[in-house]
């Protein structure tokens, strides 16, 4: 085997980006709630920071006139200085603005706005007492509920301890699900499985019924009570049917139970009502709070205004003080580097908030632009918007768009929606007219609603009544509509007569 030994040179572009660049990507990508957890921490770990108060005057970054001479002073140690920090620890502005540029045609979109004034700030802050004081408690968790019960009934439980322990284990749904003998084991006193059984019952005893249900059906039937209508057939159906049921075989289950089809829906009906999952109400995990990180208001002459959200957002500036210091001719190195690479973080933090304000305003103005009909006369009228051409418009990437819209939240005339609603492909009617799919969707919904239940119609037969609305679409297409909204087949659709 021959081995050749030499060199060769090559000429390779990459692209690099900047510890500044990735923090400003990351703060344009937060909803204004992540944005505020993200300044209180970092109001915590960067001494510089500061939260201005209200009739706060202290002149810090951004607002400082003398800004410039205060880089100018970090960028030059006294001549006492024993070492000189490293040339990245220094502010650089020019070469930082540089590097902030390159990436995604980022300057296009940057617009440097001053912070609010004293009397704003003054004002923000008491929207935000406000909002503080409205802020709903912590909801009461399911083993609290369960457990508040027992004060009142502890006289007719034998084991008030081992029901306590029982509701520790229950699952978010309110299920029991742990196996009677690790319960045994785990349990601190001796207990027998009798005992444990025993214990199970008392516990599904309390409210919410259906709490304590080692599966589904069980949890169905513990609902059941001598109050409840056609609770035989209820019962039935929730023994042996279920399966019946979601394919809507209702003539097997007329067959097997002997019941008319009348009262087999009755006992539906009845079913349906039930909760298969008893716990979840009380579950926070479920519940997603949105708070709007844009509020788009139409004005009096018919125009939409944007206003963002920041009532939330501490104010954020750099304390004159730290600038001082490092006039002190006696300042350490080792002092003056980390005061500068403090002042350099806090510097950037706030240009990328300032960043994401100004970003966000020409995309959601871009998309207010686009989606007029939306917002004046309702979702229904969206029309076919991809992100590349908002980040046309803005003249930015459309990764920059991607983010600006990332689980933010527009609250407009029409409700609050994510801004990603605004966005969704299309295709032309038979006229030649683009329009959304959310349009087509809403169509078919439409068909469906008003189709006979006892004879619906098929997908072959959505097919041609979208096709007559102007909608030409392929079968499979319409399916995917379908089973988007949540919509079954035509033979679970179907219902059933004498």
């Amino acid at each position: 085997m021959q081995m050749n030994l030499g060199t060769s040179m090559r000429t390779e572009l990459s692209q690099v980006i900047s510890p500044r660049m990735i923090q400003s990507m990351e703060i344009l990508q937060l909803s204004v709630m992540a944005l505020q957890e993200r300044i209180e921490h970092e109001l915590e770990e960067n001494f510089v920071l500061e939260e201005r108060e209200p009739g706060n005057d202290d002149e810090g970054y951004p607002n400082q006139p003398e800004l410039g001479e205060a880089i100018e002073v970090a960028e030059a140690p006294s001549e006492s200085a024993v070492e000189k920090p490293d040339a990245d620890l220094v502010i650089d502005a020019k070469s930082a603005q540089e590097d902030f540029e390159r990436l995604n045609d980022w300057s296009n979109t940057y617009d440097e706005e001053s912070r609010p004034s004293a009397n704003r700030v003054s004002e923000e802050m008491d929207k935000k007492h406000d909002a503080m004081a409205n802020m709903a408690d912590r909801p009461q968790s399911l083993q609290d509920y369960l457990n508040e019960q027992l004060a009142y009934v502890d006289t007719e439980i034998v084991n008030v301890e081992l029901v306590r322990y029982l509701i520790s284990h229950l699952d978010e749904r309110g299920y029991l699900i742990t196996l009677l003998e690790d319960i045994r084991d785990s349990y601190g006193h001796e207990v027998t499985l009798p005992q444990i059984e025993e214990a199970i019952e008392d516990l599904q005893e309390l409210e919410p019924r259906g709490v304590g249900a080692r599966d589904y059906k069980e949890c169905l039937l513990l609902q059941v009570t001598r109050e409840t209508p056609h609770r035989e057939v209820v019962r039935a159906l929730i023994a042996n049917h279920l399966e019946d049921i979601h394919h809507n075989r209702y003539p097997i289950i007329q067959k097997k139970t002997g019941y008319d089809l009348k009262t087999i829906q009755e006992g539906y009906e009845v079913l349906r009502h039930l909760n298969p999952r008893p716990g979840a109400e009380f579950s926070t995990s479920s519940v997603q709070i949105v708070q709007p990180d844009i509020i788009i208001e139409k004005n009096d002459q018919g125009e939409y205004d944007i206003r963002l959200v920041d009532d939330w957002t501490p104010q954020i500036y750099i304390s004159r003080s730290h600038f001082e210091m490092l006039r002190d001719k006696h300042l350490s190195p080792k002092d003056r580097e980390l005061i500068q690479r403090k002042i350099q973080s806090a510097k950037w933090l706030i240009d990328a908030i300032e960043q994401r304000r100004s970003t966000l305003k020409k995309v959601t103005k871009a998309i207010i632009e686009h989606q007029r009909a939306f917002l004046d006369k309702g979702p229904e009228h969206i029309e076919p918007l991809k992100m590349q051409q908002i980040a046309d418009i803005v003249g930015v990437h459309v990764t920059t768009v991607s983010r600006a819209v990332d689980d933010k939240w527009a609250q407009t005339p029409r409700g609050v929606f994510p801004l990603k609603r605004f966005f969704g492909g299309g295709t032309q009617t038979a006229s030649g007219v683009d329009v959304a799919y959310e349009t087509i969707k809403q169509r078919l919904q439409e068909i469906i609603n008003a189709e006979d239940k006892a004879n619906p119609l098929s997908d072959e037969d959505l097919v041609t009544k979208l096709a007559e609305a102007g909608y030409p679409l392929a079968r499979r297409t319409v399916t995917k509509y379908r089973k988007n909204l949540g919509i079954q087949s035509s033979r679970q659709r179907k219902v059933w007569t004498e």
